[in-house]
């Protein structure tokens, strides 16, 4: 694995749902439904570098954005595993290049854990304090992330997808 560490103090943001806008450090809507790199039952706080970028990540597939509420969090965190240059076999281990996955249809349709649930759990057991990784808009400039919090451990992504 490759590391990195981010801060002090770095920026990031967050669209918040109307239904969780009350609560802006919690990972309830993740933990409710799971996400790409967390399981059901488990707290996830979806960030992006960006405003731009965090509206992008919430709009998701919808032709237009639904209505949200913008914060802003400031983070640090060292060591944080840094997958933003993707997949490369030697430094990573193989399920690493399935962290593009199809988790909604992996998880909702086919009943299959996503490869990227395994990573999100191998990232919490790991000593460090999470990882990032590449953004949905870029495969080249950083701009999607999530915080996670699972045993006592905050972990750092940024949310990915297939090109």
């Amino acid at each position: 694995m490759i590391f990195t560490r981010l801060g002090p103090d770095t920026p990031f943001y967050r669209a918040l749902t109307p239904r969780w806008a009350f609560k802006p450090e919690s990972g309830d809507g993740a933990a409710a439904f799971g996400g790409r790199f967390n399981r059901v039952g488990l707290e996830a706080r979806y960030l992006a570098l960006t405003p731009a970028g965090a509206l992008t990540e919430y709009q998701g597939d919808a032709f237009l954005t639904p209505p949200t509420t913008m914060a802003a969090y400031l983070v640090t965190a060292d060591p944080v595993v840094d997958f933003t240059g993707g997949y490369v076999a030697g430094p990573w281990l193989p399920i690493w290049e399935q962290a593009y996955c199809d988790w909604k249809k992996l998880a909702n349709l086919d009943h299959v854990e996503p490869p990227s649930w395994v990573i999100g759990d191998m990232v919490a057991w790991f000593p460090g304090r999470g990882a990032s990784s590449r953004p949905i808009d870029s495969p080249t400039r950083p701009t999607e992330s999530s915080f996670r919090r699972s045993l006592r451990k905050y972990c750092q992504h940024r949310d990915l997808r297939r090109r």
